[in-house]
């Protein structure tokens, strides 16, 4: 059976810093950066990308639509 493997893209010029994707992962591979975007608030960034499993609750629950989910069949 093939395993799913995830990536994220986050536009962090766009996020607003509101947590509900870091709240949603269930793998924690989203956290917020400690510098601000261009608009001053704290951006969610990939932390642990390597965990990534593709589930796109981040995507979901984001209210501005900035997480773009990938994911690719890889061989277990």
């Amino acid at each position: 059976m093939a395993k799913v493997k995830g990536a994220i893209v986050i536009d962090v010029d766009k996020c607003k810093g509101c947590e509900v994707c870091v709240e949603a992962c269930p793998t924690d591979v989203i956290g917020m950066a400690d510098e601000v975007n261009i608009k001053g608030y704290h951006f969610a960034e990939v932390k642990n990308p390597e965990d990534c499993i593709g589930c796109a609750n981040c995507a979901i629950v984001c209210p501005d639509g900035v997480i773009t989910v990938y994911r690719k069949k890889v061989k277990a």
